[in-house]
């Protein structure tokens, strides 16, 4: 599998690229970006993995995130992929609406017509890019992590509750906890997935954990001054679920904090070395 370099620059003494590539999964071309730290010659580096949120690329982490100080110091390879495909024959809303379609794929492989073709981005995030960047970078398979904002909070904790041998660590910003019971996530998965909600559990963090699913334990943030926060995050729903099931939660709520890269970018740094932890060995 062949990527494009679309730019690289130097960054805390490591490269930060933006890249492009033909995706199968897709049916379309994808752009992602990887920060590679500073490193030896030959060395295998342990991986951070970030879903982006609604309206997003790989540019809003890879512009505002503010990780590569961090990450060259913890000798992290921090990967941000698309949150959908694009391209003038990948259908959209109709409405254009920013919370479905182009930049709402919601880490899932769709079922039904018109988007079934491209949105299969469960699988282009957990299988086609992994080894797209396995191939082509110096990272370690066996020290991965994963982590993301907002509708990407909910695909990295369901990714991470279906593949809990294969990452370490996950946590999330204002993470979209339960979709099947927010305006946000039940029009995503009825227009991908389709009405029988029984379909949608897979992909519904707390439905995952009700259905017994495990995982190490969980780093959490949201603000406090997030206008989504009750209606479309409720994380009090996660904190229900993880003690009910025996899962570690560390759930900080923070004050004055809103929905915005402010809030990401000022505990980056924090969540990053929480998954350095988990990673190390």
């Amino acid at each position: 599998m062949t990527i494009q370099t679309v730019s690289t620059n130097k960054s805390y003494g490591g490269v930060q690229g933006v890249y492009r590539h033909a995706s199968q999964a897709t049916g379309t071309d994808m752009v992602f970006s990887v920060y590679v730290p500073p490193h030896a010659d030959g060395a295998k580096l342990p991986v951070v993995w970030y879903l982006s949120g609604l309206t997003c690329t790989h540019a809003n982490v890879t512009e505002k995130g503010e990780f590569r100080k961090a990450c060259a110091e913890l000798g992290l390879i921090f990967v941000a992929p698309d949150t959908s495909p694009r391209g003038a024959d990948v259908p959209g809303d109709a409405n254009n609406a920013y919370d479905f379609g182009l930049g709402a794929g919601f880490y899932v492989d769709a079922t039904q017509e018109p988007f079934a073709r491209n949105y299969r981005m469960w699988s282009y995030v957990t299988e086609e890019l992994p080894k797209l960047v396995a191939g082509n970078f110096p990272v370690d398979a066996k020290r991965q992590s994963i982590m993301g904002h907002s509708m990407g909070g909910h695909g990295a904790l369901t990714v991470a509750l279906r593949n809990p041998h294969r990452f370490r660590a996950a946590s999330a910003f204002a993470p979209i906890v339960a979709p099947s019971l927010v305006p946000w996530g039940t029009k995503a998965l009825t227009g991908y997935l389709g009405p029988n909600k029984d379909a949608w559990r897979g992909h519904d963090t707390v439905a995952l954990i009700e259905d017994g699913a495990k995982f190490s334990g969980f780093l959490v943030d949201v603000g406090e001054a997030d206008n989504f926060l009750k209606e479309q995050l409720k994380p009090e729903l996660l904190e229900a679920a993880c003690t009910k099931a025996g899962i570690p939660l560390t759930l900080r709520r923070q004050a004055g904090y809103d929905h915005s890269y402010y809030f990401i970018s000022t505990f980056m740094g924090d969540h990053l070395h929480w998954h350095a932890e988990k990673l190390k060995g």
